[in-house]
């Protein structure tokens, strides 16, 4: 009796690489193909994904010299082309000053090499749960703008996002921008990371915070989202309930801390314990809430 061996190595199928120069050509490559397709932009999670073996599609559509998405504006909202880089983010004065937490969270998505490359519509269409943008775009009302050969339409993040590697996008479908809510007058935000290195490292726990306060130092709105202690990033909305109305004491804030502790879903990894996550929440929550009261009063070093 012979013992079969080991089965030959199959050979993978050809793949369809696409390069869009124009809006039109990309939309029409996803109308035939898009379930078989993936769009390939700055490709800092796609290409990690594709060598992992943890996705096999059928072609690439790659997206990167499209002039349509790199479109940016300063108005009641600001615009941002699906292609603007965490480099742009960082860089831009207007950015910064606009949406400051958004610039301290790009600024801690990998190396200046991935941040170069890697794209704000990618970071929010991959979906991790420890995605260093997505609660600072919670916290700024942002909506994605999506546009098929057909339709077009806008969403909002919050409701995008549906979990780990899941969104709301159509096969047929890409995101050409996004909209998010400025700084208004007397706000502050920040965005705090815990990981073993402050930069090129996925986030144990994110959490950003936008406070809006009254001429007395009165919370008067609030917003506080995290990340990576849930299988999506998520506004702590009974956190934020608590702080409104407050002047930021010791007891409401503790108060919102135990309530965030209690919204958390974390789980254990490799990069730290559930009950780790949990812990520094509190702790978190109270070093953001002073900072953007400093930079919204314009108290000290952290006013902008």
């Amino acid at each position: 009796m012979t013992r079969a061996g080991p089965a030959p190595p199959t050979t993978p199928p050809e793949q369809t690489f696409i390069n869009a120069l124009d809006l039109q050509t990309a939309l029409e490559a996803l109308a035939t193909g898009g379930p078989d397709l993936k769009v390939l932009a700055g490709g800092t999670d796609l290409m990690v994904q594709y060598l992992r073996g943890d996705i096999r599609p059928a072609g690439l559509l790659h997206v990167r010299r499209i002039p349509e998405l790199r479109h940016r504006s300063f108005g009641e909202r600001t615009v941002l082309g699906a292609l603007t880089t965490h480099r742009e983010l960082v860089a831009v004065e207007e950015l910064r000053r606009r949406h400051p937490a958004l610039a301290e969270a790009a600024a801690t998505v990998g190396g200046r090499q991935t941040q170069n490359v890697g794209t704000i519509a990618g970071n929010v269409v991959n979906a991790s749960p420890a995605a260093d943008l997505i609660p600072v775009l919670l916290i700024s009302d942002a909506h994605l703008a999506m546009q098929s050969l057909t339709a077009s339409r806008e969403i909002a993040v919050v409701d995008f996002v549906l979990g780990r590697r899941a969104t709301r996008i159509r096969p047929d479908e890409l995101v050409t921008r996004l909209s998010l809510e400025p700084l208004a007058p007397l706000a502050g935000e920040t965005y705090l990371k815990v990981g073993r290195r402050a930069a090129m490292e996925v986030a144990v726990v994110g959490l950003a915070a936008r406070l809006r306060f009254d001429s007395r130092g009165t919370v008067v709105d609030a917003r506080i989202a995290v990340a990576s202690v849930a299988p999506r990033a998520f506004r702590a909305e009974q956190a934020e309930r608590r702080l409104i109305g407050s002047s930021l004491d010791n007891a409401a804030v503790a108060e919102a801390g135990q309530l965030l502790q209690a919204a958390a879903q974390p789980i254990d990894d490799a990069r730290a314990t559930a009950a780790y996550r949990r812990r520094v929440l509190p702790g978190l929550l109270t070093r953001a809430v002073a900072i953007c009261r400093r930079r919204a009063l314009r108290e000290g070093e952290d006013a902008p």
